[in-house]
């Protein structure tokens, strides 16, 4: 009988052994994936920074506005700048004198 449980629990053991080692080895295999999309969201990350501060540069900025636009621009204080909220409110003629 002794022999029969110790034969029992030997059993158990290995095969819960066995669930275990397969659902740790799944875990490992789903940090692995996460952890390889994280470095590579972390690239891609740094590549939008450094496009981002590249497009963004004062140099680069005038650089742009030179070769795709022609008119100059030039400074406007914020206090001259009106918030228009219906269209109706547009002054065309004072748009065309300041031209």
């Amino acid at each position: 009988m002794l022999k029969k449980i110790f034969i029992l629990t030997l059993l158990v053991l290995i095969i819960s052994t066995t669930f275990i080692k397969n659902y740790t080895k799944k875990l490992d295999e789903k940090i692995f994936s996460l952890k390889e999309n994280i470095n590579y969201l972390k690239s891609v990350k740094e590549l939008v920074k450094l496009e981002h501060h590249y497009l963004t540069s004062p140099e680069r900025i005038l650089e742009l506005n030179k070769l795709y636009f022609d008119s100059e621009y030039h400074y406007t204080p914020r206090k001259n700048i009106q918030i228009i909220s219906k269209i109706e409110e547009i002054n065309l003629d004072n748009i065309n004198k300041n031209e």
